[in-house]
Formats: structure tokens, C-alpha cells, sequence
């Protein structure tokens, strides 16, 4: 592995579990045992790290938003989305646990995060959209758009939230799985009985 990527790497690693503002480039330059000459030659700032990150996280999060194209969505897409977008937003906790201040930094960060919301927010209106039309879902186009905005509010902040609640030190990889629950939760009163039940099921399975 090139040095570069290790420094992503370890640096990934030490944000997520320590937080981005208490990590220098000198803890990461330790972490590694290299000089941080040899970091800086790689990167400029922590930023500049932080930004590629990002451009990581960016292209996952964005493959995971797309829908099927060739036919209406399901209720196990809705849940592989939820799951996969959490489970990607775990995987670079630090930007979200940190979100406030790194776009407060960031102009260029701030822009392209907002596009992330606005494409979770359209995923889960086109998702109730194509429920709606098999019959799986009865929900009003502006049900269907609060619905998807309180999902997205959920999904961006609610690593946040457990780990404020929680006794223990921060939330751990359990959490990410109870936020898919509680987003499918808010989609359940809009479910016909049948789906409902199923939805229910699913969760208690994937809880379980």
C-alpha cells in the first residue's frame, strides 16, 4: 500500500475514534511511525486529508443512492438502501459526529454535502413513490416529502444523537442498525397491513 493511502487509512481510523478536531497531523505521523516531513509531502494540512476523505465517502454513498431503474422499488430495497446508507455513514463517522464544524471550514466541503442530502432525500421519495404505485404504500406526494426529509434528517444526525444518549463513551456499531430501524419505523403508518406486518418482521430479524 502506498504511503498516501496509508495515511487516509490511519487517519480514517483516528477520526472515528477520537474525533477529527482532537487528532494534528502529528498524532497521525505517530500513529504510522513516519516523520511528519513525510506526511506533508503527501498532504499539505489535515484538511487536504479530510477533503479526500470526503471524495471517498462521496463516491460510496453515491452508489448506494441509486435506484432501480428497470422496475419499481421494494420494501427490501428500501431496507438494503437504509442499511447500506448507514453502514456507509459508520464507516466515516468523523464527518457526521464532527458535521457543524468541518462545513463551517469548508465552503467547498459544505456545497457538495448539501448535494448528498438533496440525493437522499429524492432516493426516498422515489422509493415511497414506486411503493406507492404497487400498492404497497398509501401516502400523498406531500407526505411522501416530509417523510423523506425527516429520513434524511435522521440519517444525517443520528449518530449524533447516540452518542449523546448513550452512557457510554460514544455509539458504537450497533447504532447504525438501530437507525435503520427507527427511519423504517416512520415509513410503517403509511404501509398497507400486509407490508406493515412484513416491515415488522424484517425488523425484529435484522435487530435480532
Amino acid at each position: 500500500m502506498k504511503t498516501s493511502e496509508r495515511i487516509l487509512q490511519t487517519s480514517l481510523q483516528l477520526f472515528n475514534e477520537y474525533g477529527e478536531p482532537n487528532i494534528t497531523t502529528n498524532h497521525i505521523a505517530n500513529e504510522m511511525d513516519i516523520s511528519p516531513g513525510n506526511l506533508y509531502y503527501h498532504f499539505r494540512n489535515k484538511d487536504e486529508i479530510v477533503y479526500l476523505l470526503f471524495l471517498q465517502f462521496e463516491e460510496q454513498i453515491t452508489a448506494v443512492l441509486e435506484t432501480p431503474q428497470s422496475r419499481n422499488p421494494t420494501m427490501d430495497d428500501m431496507w438494503l438502501y437504509l442499511h447500506l446508507a448507514f453502514e456507509n455513514i459508520w464507516q466515516y463517522r468523523f464527518l457526521y459526529r464532527d458535521l457543524n464544524n468541518l462545513l463551517s471550514r469548508n465552503k467547498k466541503l459544505q456545497s457538495r454535502f448539501r448535494r448528498i442530502l438533496d440525493r437522499k432525500a429524492q432516493t426516498a421519495i422515489t422509493i415511497c413513490q414506486g411503493l406507492v404505485e404497487t400498492g404497497i404504500m398509501q401516502a400523498t406526494p406531500d407526505e411522501i416529502e416530509t417523510l423523506a426529509n425527516n429520513v434524511t434528517i435522521i440519517a444525517t444526525y443520528w449518530l449524533n444523537f447516540q452518542s449523546i444518549r448513550s452512557k457510554q463513551e460514544g455509539a458504537d456499531g450497533h447504532s447504525f442498525s438501530l437507525g435503520v430501524y427507527h427511519v423504517m419505523a416512520l415509513v410503517a403508518p403509511f404501509l398497507k397491513e400486509n407490508a406493515r406486518q412484513f416491515l415488522y418482521k424484517l425488523g425484529r430479524d435484522y435487530l435480532s
